[in-house]
């Protein structure tokens, strides 16, 4: 299976908080599957952690490379195609991180873990 982690996904996993989903969990877990963070994750995490709301996990204070590493995640850019078609969503959702994953899930073929029902209305393929 292949994934794209929702930034609460990574999150969670990374605190081993208990919110994470039990179909999430083991997704995330299974070795034969290949899990994907957006670099619109690490920007929506570093930028709630610069502004305060946000204590990084453990894992993440040793550095994104580190923990990408250990976690055997590997990282999708955003692209010009990402771009393009987060602005071309239907909807009136209006939080472009959310915008930016569904447009990646799609584009890469990736089924993306979070358990935030806003992406229903843009047909996102979500696991939890």
């Amino acid at each position: 299976m292949k994934l794209l982690l929702d930034t609460h996904a990574v999150l969670w996993w990374l605190e081993a908080n208990p919110r994470l989903g039990r179909n999430a969990a083991l997704a995330m877990g299974d070795s034969a599957n290949l899990c994907r963070v957006s670099a619109v994750s690490v920007f929506e995490i570093e930028t709630k952690h610069r502004l305060g709301k946000l204590t990084l996990p453990v894992p993440l204070q040793l550095g994104w490379e580190t923990t990408l590493t250990a976690e055997a995640w590997n990282i999708l850019p955003v692209e010009l195609l990402h771009a393009r078609q987060a602005g071309r969503l239907p909807g009136t959702h209006g939080d472009p991180f959310d915008r930016l994953l569904a447009a990646q899930a799609e584009i890469e073929n990736l089924t993306l873990v979070t358990c935030d029902p806003a992406f229903a209305a843009f047909g996102t393929r979500t696991l939890w």
